[in-house]
């Protein structure tokens, strides 16, 4: 599929770190994937009964699903949805794209802030250009329900490991570093989508409505891209992808342009019988091989 490209948006992108693209898909569209994807996190999150008070600061800023594209199909077209994927190639220069995985994030209502870090040190992938993610909201977000705010320009700088997941608070100090360029949080309409380099500082707004903020997200890679240390992580073990490996494994399918057109069809998750492994599964994070 042939896409006409603005360069406009690739210039905003390559000088700010992000750029918001309007209207990218039809509102109609955004409804449907919206249903698969609310299905998809029903029914993932179905065992985790615990209400907001009782979970974790981090699990307070969102409910987390993650490789929903793999047991749910019909996530599938939004994840790699050609207009997506050609512009989020063009943006970063990639001939062709992969996916590194997907996710639900659906901030409650009353759901805390999410605290301020870049993506792509959380990844184990070398290189500092190649990493973006597309956040797409499946509904109207305003400051009211927890959009998203960028750093201007803070791509272009050292990203640092925040621990967002276990140290309440961290974000803070990322902040007050850029206390000169304050972020710019971006209001979003059903068919909006932004893309933010893996550099790029982020954060979001609490969630004071009375209802849940619907967002699906997809993180995408130049291809070609390799390992970059042993941190952990199942978009490269899964297919033993080790420190310096090219990552191009069945976990990490092509997403732009597809083989002959065709959607990627997942490979079977390994049976993961550790500890953190099997909490992951019953949350609803990871896709429950027992299923």
């Amino acid at each position: 599929m042939n896409l006409e490209i603005d360069t406009r948006l690739v210039e905003a992108y390559r000088r700010d770190g992000f750029v918001h693209a309007p209207g990218l898909l039809s509102a109609a569209k955004i409804a449907e994937y919206g249903a698969a994807v609310d299905e998809a996190v029903a029914r993932r999150k179905a065992r985790d009964t615990r209400t907001l008070d009782e979970k974790t600061p981090y699990e307070q800023s969102f409910i987390q699903c993650q490789y929903i594209w793999e047991d749910f199909p019909e996530v599938r077209p939004l994840t790699f949805h050609p207009r997506v994927c050609g512009l989020a190639a063009a943006l970063i220069g990639a001939p062709r794209l992969r996916l590194w995985h997907d996710q639900a994030l659906y901030k409650e209502a009353g759901g805390r802030e999410t605290e301020a870090h870049t993506d792509h040190p959380y990844w184990p992938i070398a290189g500092r250009d190649n990493t973006l993610t597309a956040w797409i909201p499946l509904q109207a977000v305003d400051l009211d329900v927890g959009c998203m705010g960028y750093v201007p320009g803070s791509q272009n700088d050292e990203a640092a490991f925040i621990d967002i997941f276990t140290a309440p608070g961290a974000g803070k100090a990322l902040e007050a570093r850029y206390a000169d360029t304050p972020a710019r949080f971006i209001p979003c309409a059903p068919g909006d989508v932004i893309f933010h380099h893996g550099h790029t500082v982020h954060m979001a707004k609490p969630n004071r409505s009375d209802r849940t903020r619907r967002v699906y997200t997809a993180i995408y890679f130049g291809d070609g891209a390799r390992r970059g240390g042993d941190r952990a992580h199942p978009s490269v073990d899964r297919d033993g992808i080790g420190d310096g490996g090219v990552i191009d494994g069945a976990a990490t399918p092509l997403a732009w342009p597809l083989p002959d057109g065709r959607l990627p069809t997942p490979a079977p998750w390994p049976e993961m019988t550790g500890r953190r492994a099997q909490h992951a599964k019953l949350l609803g994070i990871v896709p429950d091989t027992a299923d």
